[in-house]
């Protein structure tokens, strides 16, 4: 049984009024056998989307590569736009030695009400995936139901919205879709991807998420 937990620690700060909430990233960055294109910080995967969409969207330049140059960029790009990065899960078992979220077993969560209440100021979580089992969303769910705390919808139509009450606040979360290339299939079923390959046979599951993703994080 494979021993995998989380290698980078929440990035988190005063300012901050969003915050992503992923799962873990994948087994190689606890190993530290990276490849040549990945980023050791949060969401670095060279086969993740998340940072490429952020790129294009906020036309950063960032550099792919395992530099310090090119975790600054990231760190800075946070800071600069209030946004904390604390993934949900700290560790768990896998029988395969992968990043699929489904085959996580005795998973270990991180507090992040306790990280709620500490910084004040976050009032809007962006979970990198939906609310499929072992999901960002779907264990966030799971530890408000433990508390008796209400997960209200506030909106259907993906990227889904909902929101609870919590240290005396309001908070809201949207469920993006996943930043992985496994949710590509997903990606082309959807009546928005089709529609728009229909107009510009060109368009990409890449442009899917980047439209998604730029009416969540420029906002």
């Amino acid at each position: 049984m494979f021993h995998h937990f989380h290698p980078h620690k929440p990035i988190l700060f005063e300012s901050a009024t969003k915050m992503i909430v992923g799962t873990l990233p994948p087994p190689r960055f606890c190993t530290e056998n990276l490849k040549t294109k990945d980023v050791n910080f949060p969401y670095g995967s060279c086969d993740g989307l998340l940072w490429q969409s952020l790129d294009k969207i906020f036309s950063l330049g960032l550099l792919y590569e395992n530099t310090n140059e090119a975790i600054k960029q990231r760190k800075d790009f946070l800071y600069k736009h209030n946004i904390a990065v604390c993934d949900i899960v700290a560790s768990c078992s896998r029988e395969k030695i992968d990043a699929s979220d489904l085959g996580m077993k005795d998973v270990k969560l991180r507090d992040i009400l306790a990280y709620l209440e500490e910084y004040k100021n976050i009032d809007t979580l962006i979970f990198t995936g939906g609310n499929s089992k072992n999901g960002p969303e779907y264990f966030l769910r799971k530890i408000l139901k433990e508390k008796e705390i209400k997960f209200t919808c506030i909106k259907e139509e993906i990227p889904k919205v909902h929101s609870f009450t919590y240290n005396n606040r309001l908070i809201k979360s949207i469920s993006l879709t996943s930043p992985s290339n496994a949710a590509n299939r997903f990606i082309g079923s959807t009546k928005v991807y089709k529609e728009n390959k229909k107009i510009n046979k060109n368009y990409t599951t890449f442009d899917f998420r980047v439209s998604q993703y730029q009416k969540v994080f420029m906002s």
